[in-house]
């Protein structure tokens, strides 16, 4: 199982290809081939890369979870697969972003890759830096771990 740390800010080629940073590479589980799977976050205005290994008990577990069959299941389904695409790293440790996906984002010529544990996200720096509220998460932190 993969497990990442750090946040890296890197530059989009013109051909849609970044560097995985050598400490991402580093971290990623060999069952994971070198290969990705990337899509829009749910939530976020970002993009989500799911190592293989990890993109596949996701869905497995969707499968355990969701009828195929079942009208909103399938709706989600559906959602879910939206825009997503396999990358491979390339012999430079490249992974090339396709067009269609990274347009789901803003950005201009720099991506900010954020350790998430067993996943990375691609943001905007700037967006990124908007979409952090350090008082929000000493909230947050307080109400799952402080003296409630």
């Amino acid at each position: 199982m993969s497990s990442f740390i750090g946040d890296y800010i890197c530059k989009v080629d013109a051909k849609g290809r970044i560097v995985l940073p050598a400490s991402f590479k580093k971290q990623l589980d060999e069952a994971a081939n070198d290969t990705f799977v990337i899509k829009k976050d749910i939530y976020e205005d970002c993009l989500v890369l799911h190592p293989k290994d990890e993109w596949q008990r996701m869905v497995d577990l969707l499968r355990q979870k969701l009828n195929p069959y079942n009208k909103t299941h399938k709706q989600f389904l559906r959602g879910f697969f939206m825009d997503t695409a396999e990358l491979v790293l390339d012999s430079q440790n490249r992974l090339t972003i396709p067009k269609n996906i990274l347009a789901k984002i803003t950005w201009k010529q720099n991506l900010k890759l954020v350790a998430q544990d067993d996943k990375i996200e691609v943001w905007n720096p700037e967006t990124y830096q908007k979409s952090f509220d350090e008082n929000q998460f000493q909230d947050i932190a307080n109400q799952l771990f402080g003296d409630n």
